[in-house]
């Protein structure tokens, strides 16, 4: 089965807001084995939206509308798949009567443009709202079918996965069991990831027992996400083990995580195994460290806090760095040293570096040097130079966060 995803909204033509939603319906399709070959953005226009969803069903036995379900004039996706089955919309007053109790619990007035969400073209159904007031539809066009959730990533990752895949799966026939296992890696590029395991990819085109895709994840890596179909559950996730264990042989410790584990929560989760606590000094991260350790349920249970020691006088003054220079290593592992004396950590993890626009003490933009100190059984500091790639200050910034917690996990499973 494929189908296809369209993003409504004119917003995302002029790039106000990124179309995450489109990347994300298209991962799910993979995971029930539906391929999904086109995507379309298109804006505000009833013409256009009408044009947009022919050409995919002209294409696919399915499209997934994303957008335009709102109260609003411009909101007119509904108004468009009218005119794609030709028929006039009609109002569904039980649908209005549930808009009304939605309002009324919060005792808040409704406009009257709210009942605009509860009209359907004739022989479709509505898929219930439970995070907001507008409903998605699923509206069967002959042998195919339209499927419209809202613009709101949480309201359409709620559609979705509640009402939009488990269609899909019925019309489909699919009586297979599908899944997926995502293992996350950190260090090796795209290219050299697909090096390392062409072997591997070899031996299942050969066996055809799962497949292997390459997710590029930004400055959150490379995901590797292996998929497997079978007759049972219990089957597919024997496949999707042996895959996953012969991938982690041949990658090592590039691989930092599963699904959805993140760099922070995997750090984290390795400081409460040891016991031990840990503090940050960031300099060039400026903060990014500590954001991302915090966003974990529980960190307070191993974080103490941080520093961002920006300026040279604070490295000095708080951190007890000595030297004059302070992108070196000798400074990354005093900031490191420094901050978990000072905050009463046994873990201290430190980065000090130059993101641009300009060189620092004659070093170029992407150097970065990260200190790590751990006071546990034995007293022990070292500091990594990593160089990025110049370019963007946000990117750099982030890349050296995410480097130095990749450092500290490399040092903790030592």
């Amino acid at each position: 089965m494929r189908v296809e995803v369209v993003a409504i909204g004119t917003e995302l033509l002029l790039g106000q807001i990124q179309d995450t939603n489109s990347t994300w319906i298209s991962e799910q399709l993979a995971t029930i084995g539906v391929d999904c070959y086109f995507q379309t953005k298109v804006g505000d226009n009833l013409d256009r939206i009408a044009l947009a969803i022919r050409s995919s069903l002209a294409r696919a036995d399915g499209v997934i509308l994303c957008g335009g379900l709102g109260p609003t004039q411009d909101d007119i996706t509904r108004e468009a798949i009218a005119m794609v089955v030709g028929a006039e919309l009609e109002m569904d007053q039980s649908m209005a009567d549930q808009i009304a109790a939605y309002f009324a619990n919060r005792e808040r007035a409704m406009p009257k443009n709210n009942l605009r969400q509860a009209e359907r073209p004739p022989g479709s159904t509505f898929i219930a709202q439970r995070k907001g007031t507008a409903p998605g539809l699923i509206c069967p066009v002959g042998n195919k079918v339209i499927y419209a959730v809202p613009g709101v990533p949480y309201e359409m990752k709620d559609m979705v996965q509640r009402a939009v895949l488990p269609d899909i799966v019925k019309r489909s026939g699919q009586t297979k069991y599908i899944g997926s296992r995502v293992l996350r890696t950190w260090g090796l590029s795209e290219s050299g990831l697909a090096e390392a395991v062409a072997g591997r990819l070899e031996e299942l085109e050969r066996t055809k027992v799962a497949t292997i895709a390459f997710l590029a994840s930004g400055v959150e890596g490379i995901k590797l996400r292996i998929t497997a179909k079978g007759e049972t559950q219990a089957s597919v996730e024997t496949v999707l083990g042996v895959e996953e264990a012969a991938l982690r042989e041949i990658l090592g410790d590039t691989v930092f995580g599963t699904d959805e584990e993140t760099m922070e929560s995997v750090v984290g989760e390795q400081l409460k195994v040891k016991g031990l606590t840990l503090a940050v000094a960031e300099s060039l991260t400026g903060g990014l460290i500590a954001s991302r350790v915090v966003a974990v349920p529980g960190a307070s249970d191993y974080f103490k806090g941080g520093v961002v020691s920006y300026a040279t006088a604070v490295k000095r003054e708080i951190l007890g760095v000595e030297e004059d220079l302070v992108v070196t290593e000798a400074a990354a592992i005093a900031m490191a040293k420094g901050v978990a004396k000072a905050l009463g950590a046994s873990v201290g993890l430190s980065t000090t570096g130059v993101a641009g626009p300009d060189e620092v003490e004659g070093q170029p933009v992407g150097t970065v040097w990260i200190g790590v100190y751990v006071s546990a059984d034995q007293e022990i500091s070292f500091a990594r130079l990593v160089r990025l790639p110049p370019g963007d200050r946000a990117v750099v910034r982030s890349l050296a966060a995410i480097s130095a917690m990749d450092v500290l996990r490399r040092a903790l499973s030592s």
